[in-house]
């Protein structure tokens, strides 16, 4: 919970000109453009909206993540065959990541969607998709229940998966690669804070850069579908590639790399500590 909230308010700005790139790439020239363009539109405010879902989001997928993790490490234990306090190698951790990642899509996809079209309601209103916007948590969730019922929430979960579990399995082997470079033959629970950082936004950028064009669908199925029934991840992405080319499912990508190194870093920081503290807590019990 510490370290999805300490992602979130690191990289919310970056996430939301990420989301606005992504679903209407035609009105930004650019990372500078967009948070140039939105800053004079709706002012500084405008780079936080849907912080309140994010901040959900952010703290129910990575408290789910993280303690699925643990659980997921056992099970990995188990399938190779080896005592529940062996050190996995970065391989399976990895795997363990990407199993835990299935569960925490579950929760991650209702407020993900709240986030993303809370981001992106002023450009659905600039295109002429919407006649008039949703700018409350509470409007949003409102509008969903309303038009699609409870299961509107889960619009993008196909697509939210598909970048979830490959993306994580990249995302905890970066970090923990990155962990084994920086201990150089020490354990990793001794490093310090600029080596976790570092493990954690190279985790981060790992993930970013295997699954982005799948965000990238994700983020248009979640947004546009409040314009009324959007095609699937295979119609959506086949459709932006044909209509736009391939380097529109690239959009938004500088603002995203910038936003995974910091927040991941910060998170995975956040992450440790907390867990080294709670873990003093119990040895002392």
């Amino acid at each position: 919970a510490l370290g999805g909230t300490a992602c979130v308010v690191t990289g919310q700005p970056f996430d939301t000109a990420k989301v606005k790139m992504q679903t209407f790439p035609e009105m930004y020239k650019g990372i500078v453009d967009c948070f140039v363009k939105t800053y004079k539109q709706v002012g500084f405010r405008g780079f936080y909206k849907g912080t309140t879902p994010a901040l959900v989001a952010n703290i129910a997928e990575n408290s789910v993540l993280f303690m699925c993790y643990g659980f997921c490490q056992q099970i990995v234990r188990k399938i190779v065959g080896v005592d529940r306090k062996t050190k996995l190698s970065d391989l399976q951790n990895a795997a363990a990541g990407s199993f835990a990642s299935a569960f925490a899509t579950l929760v991650l996809c209702p407020t993900e969607l709240v986030k993303c079209r809370l981001q992106a309601m002023h450009e659905m209103q600039l295109s002429g998709k919407i006649i008039q916007g949703h700018n409350t948590v509470w409007s949003v969730v409102k509008g969903v229940i309303q038009k699609d019922g409870p299961l509107g929430f889960y619009r993008g979960l196909s697509s939210t998966l598909l970048r979830e579990v490959p993306g994580y399995f990249f995302f905890f082997g970066g970090y923990e690669l990155s962990r084994t470079f920086f201990a150089s033959g020490r354990s990793k629970d001794e490093l310090g804070p600029i080596p976790l950082l570092l493990s954690g936004g190279f985790g981060g950028s790992c993930l970013w850069i295997a699954v982005y064009p799948v965000d990238c669908v994700k983020s248009r199925i979640q947004v546009l579908s409040m314009a009324g029934k959007q095609t699937g991840f295979m119609g959506t992405f086949v459709t932006v590639v044909r209509t736009e080319g391939v380097l529109a499912l690239y959009s938004g990508l500088k603002p995203t790399m910038i936003r995974a190194f910091l927040a991941n870093g910060a998170l995975f920081l956040a992450y440790e500590y907390s867990r080294k503290l709670m873990m003093k807590q119990v040895d002392s019990y």
